[in-house]
């Protein structure tokens, strides 16, 4: 017997910002898998990503760019979801952020920026999960659901998603998600203060290809 397709619930709610935002209420993608609750944070929401951030910092470093002092407060995750909300209205990138059901921990975060449209109708993903969540298909869930709302809802093309060699888990999950790997780029990004080779690797929509 075939295993059962996975299923997502993806819907919209409606997200209030104070009248000084360009946009007062919007619809933003809300996404519900059998674990995880996948969503745009709001500001009022930014003690939880703080706390995330800051549990996992030590985790985090050797594969993301050097970070400033102020990225660990909750002053700085305000602005910074402030930022998101107001890209995401303007078609910029869908930052989602990774949630346990009931919605009381961030354990993950999945960003899909430099929104292309036009005759490229594609971005670029990023994500990073908690250290505690590590080995649980959690991330494999969420993007699996994430991408599932880029294609069907987004009406994107192709979803481009790199990574450092040595990381391995990293390169497992996009091989297991359906990613192809098209080539390497050498000192491709600056992390944690060095120039690093990438492995690049895409994801076409399913309906397209």
């Amino acid at each position: 017997m075939k295993p059962s397709p996975p299923t997502w619930i993806i819907s919209c709610r409606t997200i209030a910002l104070p009248r000084r935002e360009a946009l007062h209420r919007m619809n933003v993608p809300s996404i519900k898998t059998e674990r995880l609750s996948i969503k745009l944070l709001e500001p009022s929401e930014a003690g939880l990503m703080t706390q995330f951030r800051n549990m996992n910092k030590q985790h985090l470093t050797r594969w993301e760019p050097t970070r400033a002092p102020e990225f660990y407060t909750e002053g700085f995750w305000k602005m910074q979801l402030r930022f998101a909300i107001r890209d995401f209205r303007n078609g910029e990138s869908v930052c989602l952020t990774i949630l346990n059901r009931n919605e009381s921990q961030v354990i993950g975060v999945c960003n899909y920026t430099n929104i292309v449209r036009g005759i490229f109708q594609s971005c670029h993903l990023g994500y990073a999960l908690d250290v505690c969540h590590e080995g649980q298909g959690l991330m494999y869930e969420a993007l699996e659901g994430a991408n599932h709302y880029m294609f069907g809802e987004q009406k994107l093309h192709r979803i481009m998603a790199n990574y450092i060699p040595g990381n391995v888990r990293s390169g497992g999950l996009l091989r297991r998600l359906g990613f192809i790997e098209e080539g390497r780029a050498t000192s491709y990004l600056k992390i944690n203060g060095r120039w690093e080779d990438h492995i690049l690797t895409s994801l076409i929509n399913p309906k397209e290809t």
